[in-house]
């Protein structure tokens, strides 16, 4: 008997939920539920759709079968993989480097440096195709014209004499640049380095920065020469970030559809299979096959990562000590000079379209004038396309970082309800492993049935902002968790004890204390559908024809110049945007933040 008491009496009795516990898990329910409605309905929708033939009737594996007998098709997977492979270790690399500059060096100027290698995160993944077809397609002024001013240059400066000891060498110059053939894998891998560079760079600065100075110390009392430093110490401690890093940008690449549609000619990728299929073909059905077959190296990939990460994380220690770089002349110099030369090709790709959309009429008439900036006279939706993106931008970034900001909080902050939680967060990190073209197809099929109650959404702004939100939810979402767990819940516990409603201490303290990340996760919406492509290029309407589309459309339709001129207006909204948005937080943060100075 007396065990029994025991037994009884040790048994853990559970909180009863109080009112604000039920109201936080109803708004998390309800968060869920656009998840679900927003991306696992129509996820599940377009699998199914993928074993029917054009007129719905369930056929089973037939239309596998069929894309994997296919050779044309079947090859767009071995190219897809090579490209995102090779870009991969090219961006890592270069990346690496850079990031190892701007941490590891004491170069000048290292503040400017790490903004313009976030530049290209500003523009429209179609943007660095345009601007290599302006450098080195077949009218590329990297070709022929260069050689020629070269050697102009050459006669002017050193005489004639020198030109003909250089002739041979301009010659082998020349024959050098007309073989680079930019229309197909190589153009896709230099533009999706361009691309995917910040994404890179971002990673593995974080991961130089953590870097424990004591190893370093340890490192050079023993008298470790500086490359065996370099190889057992510094690699090491930033490997997760390099696996990271190129997770991260073979993910990138692999369901990247603008570049590949810009520049790569004949060379077929996954992404714009499924384009050709839906658009060229309307064949939804095969669409959807090809669909799913992306889905699985993201799903790979998008896995890995989240488990290298959670290793990164277990390597930090308390006891820590920032690493701090020493002068050093000629290795800052090298350091500076390398960066210098990355910042160079960024500008010369921008600065290449920015020419390209005055010029007017490329390489005939080299006159500059602003009539490639007259939008209504072209394909692809004229100013409105450009209006209709900011309001896209603007609905995203105010829509989005409400639920985004509401869904974490309740998630992180409320209690009990362990498995709901559970599901909650694996919904919420299951966009990031959804390339766009997958998500966009997919809401044909779901939206656009007239059985959907939902239906009545197609076609409009509201469609749009809902995938640009549910596409880019992951990100915002672990930002604001980041933010969220850095507030003891010793907060929470204080209000209750107070009994105080829930919702005045999230109004009147932890927005305060996480404007900040508030306001990153606003400008990172804004910014990313400004830039979007892929997820929206099925499901846009002639009413709500947007800024990155028409880049696409004017493309198509050979009008490569009012491409380039849109996508430089998108780049100029989005640097505008970054430069209000760093106003804007100062000023919130100066009236949100005063207690962290004190």
């Amino acid at each position: 008997m007396a065990d029994v008491t025991n037994n009884s009496s040790m048994r853990v009795v559970k909180a009863k939920a109080s009112r604000d516990d039920w109201t936080m898990r109803g708004f998390m329910l309800m968060i869920g539920a656009y998840l679900l409605i927003a991306l696992a309905f129509p996820l599940y929708t377009m699998l199914s759709k993928s074993f029917e033939n054009k007129d719905g009737v369930f056929i089973g594996f037939d239309n596998y079968i069929k894309y994997f007998s296919t050779p044309a098709l079947f090859n767009s997977i071995e190219n897809s993989v090579i490209i995102s492979v090779v870009t991969m270790v090219i961006t890592v690399t270069l990346a690496f480097i850079y990031a190892y500059a701007l941490t590891r060096s004491c170069m000048r100027f290292k503040g400017f440096f790490k903004i313009m290698a976030m530049i290209p995160i500003l523009v429209p993944s179609l943007l660095p195709g345009l601007g290599l077809i302006y450098m080195l397609g077949n009218q590329g002024y990297l070709k022929k014209p260069l050689v020629k001013k070269l050697g102009e240059f050459i006669e002017w400066a050193f005489g004639s004499d020198a030109l003909a000891f250089m002739m041979p060498y301009l010659n082998s110059l020349k024959t050098f640049l007309v073989s680079i053939d930019i229309y197909g894998p190589k153009g896709i891998v230099i533009a999706e380095v361009f691309f995917t560079f910040p994404h890179a760079l971002l990673i593995i600065m974080t991961a130089l920065a953590i870097s424990d100075a004591r190893l370093y110390e340890a490192a050079t009392v023993l008298r470790a020469p500086k490359w065996k430093i370099f190889w057992t110490v510094t690699l090491p401690g930033a490997r997760y970030g390099l696996i990271s890093a190129a997770f991260v940008v073979f993910t990138l690449v692999i369901t990247d559809f603008g570049v590949p549609k810009v520049i790569g000619g004949q060379y077929n990728v996954l992404a714009v299979d499924i384009y050709k299929q839906v658009i060229g073909q309307q064949n939804f059905s095969m669409g959807a096959v090809v669909s799913v077959v992306l889905l699985i190296p993201a799903i790979f990939a998008f896995y890995i990562d989240r488990q290298v990460q959670k290793k990164q994380v277990s390597q930090l220690s308390a006891r820590a000590v920032p690493y701090e770089p020493k002068p050093d002349r000629s290795f800052d110099i090298l350091m500076m000079s390398y960066s210098s030369l990355i910042v160079l090709i960024i500008v010369t790709i921008l600065a290449t379209c920015q020419l390209a959309a005055l010029v007017k009429f490329w390489p005939y008439n080299l006159e500059l004038g602003l009539q490639h900036y007259n939008f209504d006279l072209m394909d692809g939706g004229g100013w409105d396309a450009y209006y209709n993106s900011i309001q896209l931008a603007l609905w995203t970034a105010a829509v989005g970082t409400s639920i985004v900001f509401t869904g974490a909080y309740m998630v992180e902050k409320g209690r009990g309800f362990g498995a709901g939680r559970t599901a909650f967060q694996f919904l919420a990190m299951m966009p990031m492993a959804v390339p766009g073209m997958v998500l966009g197809l997919s809401y044909i099929f779901f939206f656009n049935n007239p059985d959907n109650p939902f239906n009545f959404i197609y076609g409009t702004m509201a469609i749009l902002v809902v995938s640009t939100v549910t596409h880019f939810y992951t990100v915002a979402h672990l930002t604001a968790m980041t933010a969220l767990k850095q507030m003891d819940k010793e907060f929470e516990s204080v209000s209750q004890s107070l009994q105080q409603p829930f919702y005045k201490m999230f109004l009147k303290v932890t927005v305060p204390v996480c404007t900040p990340a508030i306001l990153e996760i606003a400008i990172y919406l804004f910014v990313n559908a400004m830039t979007t492509v892929s997820a929206i290029v099925f499901i846009y309407s002639y009413h709500t024809q947007l800024a990155s589309v028409a880049v696409l459309n004017m493309d198509d339709a050979g009008d490569i110049a009012p491409a380039a001129a849109m996508g430089m207006m998108i780049f100029y909204t989005n640097a505008g945007a970054r430069i209000l948005h760093t106003v804007v937080s100062k000023v919130l943060v100066n009236k949100t933040q005063a207690w962290r100075q004190r």
